[in-house]
């Protein structure tokens, strides 16, 4: 009996030790990482707080219940593969420590997670005028969740005056003048899908400095992407003589040589946007265009100082003359289409006439003066 008590006691006290070893190595354990639902259940429904950063600014740190599911990402938006919410934010433990000085460190963090799935874009926008801007000190410059949000993220495509819009967020004055512009104004106030957006001329990821001389002497080349569009000039009755026309000219001629032999030379010469305006393009038509016959003269001595009334008013635009527009310029023109072949080819036969009339003539001398023997 006395053993018995003995052993009994013994294993008492080992089940307590391995009890005692197995709650001290629970306790040092990390917690099981939250569960998507997890995080869904506080920051889509119970949650009303505000999560605070270092600098003593916070945000509201629940979302509409709605807003990541109809997203890209979402299970609406994505539905072969929607992201969880700790694909962007990791295993983040509760209660959530704030390690971010200020909002916009947390959102230049979150670029970091853009970058790791959408590695093309991503190295695009290395290259790009924002990314140079951030190197230089700027962390105010665009990046990944500024344009696209972070968790309401929708395809560009769905909404055309959405891109502009977005880029007005940063670039408000150009947005005002050009929402007032004939593209802007067709894209924003009559949705027309046609007109470029911001991106259409500024490029997406890549984005480079539109005040090099690059992009000037490459900048005829973007308005021709439309302009030169039969299928598309055709709806709007627009001439697609636009860019040809430009090319065959003084300007366009010197502007198109410098592209081809040093992209990076300064050139004087005209581009589209020199006469038309850059933002601000109006109708030729509107009373406020710079290429309106009335405000030519004045778009003219820009480049052109001593420009005098008929200096304008000899430009034709865009078009090529017909008996409907410039007919005199037509008639004449055609006039010479026919004077000028019947010139050179009279002079052609008389030369002919000629060369043969010396040859036979060189001929006949040559033979006796007796005749035939």
């Amino acid at each position: 009996m006395r053993w018995s008590r003995w052993i009994a006691a013994f294993v008492a006290l080992g089940i307590s030790l391995l009890a005692g070893v197995n709650i001290a190595l629970a306790q040092e354990a990390d917690p099981p990482p939250p569960s998507d639902e997890a995080c869904i259940v506080c920051h889509t429904g119970a949650l009303e707080g505000y999560v605070t950063f270092g600098d003593g600014s916070r945000v509201l740190a629940h979302l509409p219940p709605d807003l990541l599911d109809a997203s890209a990402h979402g299970r609406s938006g994505n539905a072969d593969a929607p992201l969880k919410c700790t694909a962007c934010h990791g295993d983040y433990t509760f209660p959530h420590e704030a390690t971010y000085q200020s909002p916009r460190d947390l959102r230049l963090r979150w670029n970091e997670t853009c970058e790791g799935c959408h590695t093309v874009q991503s190295d695009l926008t290395s290259d790009s005028t924002h990314a140079r801007a951030r190197l230089a000190g700027n962390n105010n410059a665009a990046v990944c969740v500024d344009c696209h949000g972070a968790h309401n993220v929708h395809n560009p495509a769905d909404s055309r005056p959405e891109i502009s819009r977005t880029c007005g967020q940063c670039h408000s004055a150009i947005f005002t003048i050009y929402s007032q512009s004939i593209h802007g104004a067709a894209l924003l106030d009559e949705g027309n899908p046609d007109v470029p957006t911001c991106i259409d001329c500024h490029g997406v990821h890549n984005i480079q400095d539109p005040t090099t001389n690059l992009f000037r002497l490459r900048s005829p080349l973007l308005c021709a992407n439309c302009h030169a569009n039969e299928e598309l000039m055709s709806k709007y009755g627009i001439s697609t003589n636009v860019f040809d026309s430009y090319v065959s000219d003084f300007h366009g001629t010197t502007v198109t040589l410098f592209e081809r032999e040093d992209p990076n030379a300064e050139v004087n010469k005209a581009v589209c946007y020199d006469c038309h305006g850059v933002h601000d393009i109006k109708a030729p038509t509107d009373a406020q265009s710079s290429v309106l016959r009335e405000n030519l003269l004045q778009t003219c001595r820009k480049c052109h100082p001593d420009a005098t009334a008929d200096f304008a008013s000899a430009w034709m635009g865009h078009y090529a003359p017909s008996p409907d527009r410039y007919p005199l310029v037509f008639f004449v023109d055609q006039f010479y289409k026919f004077f000028i072949p019947a010139v050179v080819g009279f002079m052609v036969f008389v030369i002919l006439t000629d060369i043969y009339r010396r040859i036979r003539q060189g001929l006949q001398s040559r033979r006796p003066e007796g005749g035939e023997s």
